[in-house]
């Protein structure tokens, strides 16, 4: 039945005109106005996500979305020269001082936008 749909996913934020200067300006990622004050980022590939403004939004408790990059590193120093603190969950995590984690799987760091979502850049071939 959903097999040809375009499908997409979204999440909610309490601050659309904070989302779209974070998503715009800081990470980069294109995007634009959507339907009901909300945003359309159009990511690499053609995959959308819609960011939707909440009254009582709440901070997702998991990674919402997910930038894979070809060095995790550089992506961290370029973000953190940004501004983004990149979130540290402690020695379990297997997480540097930059909050890289390298322990099983591909390396990746975990920050949170505005409104507390949580976002990761992982590195991938």
């Amino acid at each position: 039945m959903f097999k040809d749909s375009k499908a997409f996913s979204g999440f909610s934020v309490d601050d659309i005109p904070k989302a779209k200067e974070f998503y715009g300006k800081t990470l980069g990622v294109e995007l634009s106005d959507s339907q009901m004050g909300a945003l359309d980022l159009s990511l690499a590939g053609g995959a959308h996500v819609f960011i939707y403004p909440k009254d009582n939004h709440e901070p997702a408790t998991y990674t919402v979305l997910n930038f894979p990059v070809a060095d995790v590193e550089k992506a961290v120093d370029q973000l953190t020269a940004k501004g983004v603190k990149f979130e540290h969950y402690g020695p379990d995590f297997g997480q540097d001082k930059k909050g890289i984690a390298r322990a099983e799987g591909p390396a990746i760091a975990w920050f949170k936008d505005p409104a507390g979502n949580i976002i990761s850049v992982l590195e991938l071939p």
